[in-house]
């Protein structure tokens, strides 16, 4: 099952999602007529592995990790399924990276592998932008709209074994399969489990295949995971994006949510 959260005029709302229409407990919302797409939870924060591919390792001439290796994005980086994603101002050299994400369905934490499934809602799929020429981690990972998220969540899917693709300006330039992880998705949570306890919408990102090019301004960035979607946004110039307030009510979808 699909579940989606949108914006209505009465507010987010959340339901099952089936071709272009949410059903929700009081009614349907057909979605971009009724309402918009709002990133698919409410995270407290979005843990997110690095290094986790081979392939990326050799690109990036990375030492191969021990164990996960992560860093946190706060709810502010979120973007929904095709909210423009707006190219910082402050750098030169952005990147994209397709990655599959769990959702997080209730408090835990020092999980076992095996109870990982019980606590997991579903997963999606997570672009993470990354200002390559900034120094360190958090500058370079941590930005408004570095997170899109999205379309949807995806509840019925093993994420062991997923062919991935990530297609930007109609030109192929990832392509994996989840099984080539270092460390699988339920090691990851059950290892970031016993550092942080984790709250229901909290979303974990498990790293992307190599990433061989940059975007631009006017780059539509779409990442397929099979059976769970795909998302889909365009990277504009950072100018089209005027301050909180010219944003209407309507807004963004940060501003919609209620972030």
């Amino acid at each position: 099952m699909r579940i989606a959260r949108i914006a209505t005029p009465d507010g987010p709302v959340a339901g099952r999602y089936e071709n272009g229409v949410v059903h929700a407990d009081d009614r349907t919302y057909e979605v971009g007529v009724d309402a918009d797409w709002l990133p698919p939870c409410e995270p407290s924060a979005l843990y997110c592995v690095g290094r986790n591919y081979a392939a990326t390792l050799e690109q990036m001439e990375y030492e191969r990790p021990d164990e996960p290796d992560f860093f946190v994005k706060p709810p502010a980086s979120l973007l929904a399924h095709e909210e423009p994603i707006p190219y910082p101002s402050f750098t030169e050299e952005l990147t994209y990276a397709g990655e599959l994400a769990a959702v997080i369905d209730r408090p835990c934490r020092n999980l076992a592998e095996e109870e990982v499934p019980d606590v997991v809602r579903g997963y999606t799929i997570m672009n993470d932008m990354d200002a390559l020429d900034q120094g360190g981690r958090s500058a370079r990972k941590v930005f408004d709209g570095s997170g899109p998220l999205g379309p949807w969540i995806e509840t019925d899917v093993d994420p062991t074994s997923i062919e991935m693709r990530t297609d930007v300006a109609g030109e192929r330039r990832q392509e994996a399969n989840t099984e080539l992880m270092l460390f699988d998705p339920y090691e990851v949570i059950a290892h970031l489990s016993r550092r942080v306890t984790f709250r229901p919408g909290d979303v974990v990102s498990f790293g992307s295949p190599a990433n061989p090019g940059l975007v631009e301004p006017g780059d539509a960035v779409e990442i397929t995971y099979e059976g769970v979607g795909t998302l889909r946004n365009t990277v504009v110039d950072s100018s089209a994006r005027g301050p909180l307030e010219d944003e209407g009510v309507a807004g963004s979808s940060l501003e919609r949510a209620g972030e």
